[in-house]
């Protein structure tokens, strides 16, 4: 059943001409359909392999030159520790006092990590499961339905950036390369306790093969289109069984929130092209408050600097889950 909502989705925005067919079309129409009561489920591991996708795509994008400006990117990235206390002195008191939840469920609320990291630490931290999961996917959906806007309206992207060369034009070993790495680094991310292993251990192991000139290009168009699908679909899924209670608190908190978000990163943006670290599509995609997988699929259609796009989510996701759980361990002791 959600494979067909989902399909139906793609149509519908195939046929109106809509932007991204392949991701928003599943997002929409499995929302709409949860929001209607319908049963959706997730799919599970095939969703989790469709992230190895996106890690091969971003992996094969580190090449010599990008490392090569690793150095120019230092100072932009340095401003993310400040980005990250910035949102959490302003987002923990807006859950806390404003919406009045409890002071885990409003600190991993107010954390700009990973959806399932944020939930998993805080359940383990005594917060509300429920209201992290949907406060989150709340943020997820509403960046990534109103990113493409702001990048066609205010920066002038068209978003028809090819998003690769069609399989049938790559060589064969190329992509049976691209399978294994992407098997490797997941499968061998989770052994070793990595987190979002499955974009991060392709991600890795693609970046090496680059490096050393085994690896060229990205995967091929159809299976990145795939990835989309599969994001889309799980965006939508997580407001399955939401009730009006959870609609007018837990999903409205997040909806707010992104407000505070999106002017926050707006300044960070603003503030970093104006001392020219970076062009502004490459500024905003890399300080708005999306997911890595979707803030990847969208540097990508817009053809920004993906190393530079990437860097910033990672030093963004990293920091927040490594210091969320000490910050929130001092809290309760205080």
């Amino acid at each position: 059943m959600t494979l067909s909502f989902a399909c139906a989705g793609v149509a519908f925005f195939w046929i109106l001409d809509l932007p991204l067919p392949f991701l928003f079309g599943p997002m929409f129409a499995c929302l709409v359909a949860a929001l209607a009561g319908f049963r959706l489920k997730s799919f599970g591991q095939v969703s989790v392999a469709a992230r190895t996708i996106l890690g091969i795509a971003i992996g094969g994008s580190i090449t010599p030159a990008v490392v090569a400006r690793l150095p120019e990117m230092a100072l932009s990235v340095a401003i993310v520790p400040f980005y990250i206390a910035l949102i959490g002195l302003i987002g923990v008191p807006f859950f806390r006092r404003v919406w009045k939840f409890d002071q885990p469920t409003a600190y991993y609320a107010a954390m700009p990590g990973g959806l399932q990291d944020m939930v998993i630490f805080g359940i383990e931290a005594g917060g509300d499961a429920r209201a992290l999961s949907l406060i989150h996917a709340t943020r997820v959906l509403i960046v990534v339905t109103l990113a493409p806007i702001f990048l066609t309206q205010l920066y002038g992207q068209s978003l028809t950036n090819p998003l690769g060369v069609p399989a049938s034009e790559l060589p064969i070993h190329e992509m049976a390369l691209m399978v294994v790495a992407a098997l490797v680094g997941w499968k061998g991310g989770e052994k070793l306790g990595l987190f979002g292993a499955s974009i991060l251990g392709p991600m890795i192991v693609a970046g090496a093969l680059s490096l050393g000139n085994v690896l060229h290009g990205r995967p091929p168009a159809e299976a990145i289109l795939t990835a989309q699908f599969f994001i889309g679909c799980g965006i939508g899924v997580h407001f399955v069984g939401v009730s009006w209670r959870e609609l007018s608190r837990d999903v409205a908190a997040g909806a707010a929130y992104v407000v505070i978000l999106s002017i926050l990163a707006a300044i960070v943006a603003y503030v970093v092209t104006h001392v020219g670290l970076a062009a502004g599509t490459e500024a905003f995609l890399a300080f708005a408050p999306g997911g890595q997988a979707e803030m990847t699929v969208l540097a990508i259609v817009a053809g920004a600097d993906l190393g530079y796009v990437i860097a910033h989510h990672l030093t963004r996701i990293v920091l927040v889950i490594i210091g969320s759980p000490i910050i929130a361990r001092l809290m309760r002791r205080r």
